[in-house]
């Protein structure tokens, strides 16, 4: 199959760790290349956020990434691309017009509004995965939420128009249908992992003597690092090492802020902030933790308890979103409440004095990962979707020929 990915402000090449740079950008380069070693080619557009970009490149995993001249050739806050949107989708029209994809999976809702407003004229079928929904993120962030006024009503229009919602775990199935969109065009295809890159064998990052807590995000308020800041006074003698943030740290206000937290609770002789982590040194520094711990307020998915558990290090999470469908309580990991730093000391204080109970959720978290989250796996599932969708509309079509 032809399959065109659309991913308006998350391209598949960016460095990770920045304010717009994460799990998105994981999902689609991963899903791309798994694809690509089913056979199928896969080009991924973007948004051109450089000049010095060339139009159209092959990566060494065999896709291809075009970049869309939309808006100014300069990097822009995802919150400020709207506006481009439309002519993001007229690009995607004349690209489709002249090559015809097969299928076109949009990633998050302003790709969505492209896919939908070139895919009406040329009559490409949509599958579309939200990432992250403006209803979830309102609620939890309320006035702090910078996203365009229109989100929800354009996730909603997208929703209707699209083919096939591709929901990454059941928490936000509950959340689309409240949405009011339908049930039998959701199904759920969760994140993955490489568990070749992600593996339990292999060097593990250097550390000191003191029990190592890893954490690994964009620093953002709703990451939840500074309830782990102030759960550690409840965990003696364990440090705490936060990767994630921009290139420069001083200049990160929410670095300042997280350092300034640890200075006000007497632990900053315990809490490392690294910055980025190159993605071929990520899983050496998961490999370095006694415990990974995810505690955002609110998670679409969350792919770094899948790498912590490829790697066969527990896990303690929010009991939140996508946490609740791969870190299973008591069996690969542990299940906190969010923002509560209290009932986090104490887990992190009771994991981190029990190494065999540690070594068991380790073993169970590779188990559980290669059982049903490698990204073959998920591009497999992906696969049967898009191959149900064109062989359905393409055999609506002969029968309409027909009559």
């Amino acid at each position: 199959m032809r399959i065109a990915m659309v991913s308006e402000h998350a391209s598949p090449l960016a460095a990770l760790g920045g304010a717009d740079a994460g799990g998105q950008n994981v999902h689609v380069a991963s899903l791309a290349a798994a694809l690509v070693r089913r056979g199928h080619d896969v080009v991924v557009h973007t948004r051109r956020d450089s000049g010095a970009l060339p139009d159209r490149m092959r990566t060494e995993d065999g896709y291809d990434v075009v970049h869309v001249p939309a808006g100014p050739p300069g990097e822009l806050p995802k919150d400020e691309l709207l506006p481009h949107m439309a002519e993001f989708g007229r690009v995607l029209l004349a690209d489709w017009q002249e090559r015809r994809p097969d299928v076109v999976h949009s990633h998050f809702w302003m790709s969505g509004l492209a896919s939908v407003l070139a895919a009406r004229r040329s009559r490409v079928p949509i599958v579309h995965t939200y990432h992250a929904l403006g209803t979830v993120k309102q609620r939890h962030q309320g006035a702090d939420d910078t996203s365009p006024s229109q989100r929800t009503a354009v996730e909603r229009l997208v929703g209707h128009e699209a083919d096939v919602i591709a929901a990454t775990c059941e928490d936000e199935v509950h959340e689309l249908l409240a949405m009011g969109l339908r049930r039998d065009r959701i199904t759920v295809v969760p994140c993955g992992v490489d568990p070749e890159l992600f593996d339990v064998a292999g060097p593990a990052a250097e550390r000191s003597d003191r029990q190592r807590i890893v954490s690994v995000g964009r620093l953002l308020p709703r990451k939840g690092f500074a309830d782990l800041i102030a759960a550690l006074p409840l965990v003696p003698d364990a440090e705490l090492v936060i990767a994630g943030g921009s290139a420069d740290l001083s200049a990160d206000p929410e670095a300042r802020r997280l350092t300034a937290i640890a200075e006000s609770l007497g632990v900053s002789g315990r809490v490392r902030l690294i910055g980025q982590v190159a993605r071929a040194d990520m899983p050496a520094l998961l490999r370095s933790a006694d415990v990974v711990a995810c505690v955002p307020w609110y998670e679409p998915f969350g792919i770094v308890p899948l790498e912590a558990m490829a790697c066969g290090v527990p896990v303690v999470a929010s009991a939140v979103g996508g946490l609740t469908d791969t870190v299973v309580n008591g069996v690969t990991g542990v299940l906190t409440p969010p923002r509560d730093p209290r009932a986090l000391g104490r887990a992190l204080r009771t994991l981190l004095a029990d190494p065999s109970r540690r070594m068991a959720y380790g073993i169970a978290g590779r188990d559980r990962v290669e059982a049903r989250y490698t990204w073959d796996q998920v591009a497999a599932r992906t696969e049967l979707i898009y191959g149900a969708l064109v062989n359905g509309l393409r055999a609506t079509t002969r029968m309409a020929v027909a009559r």
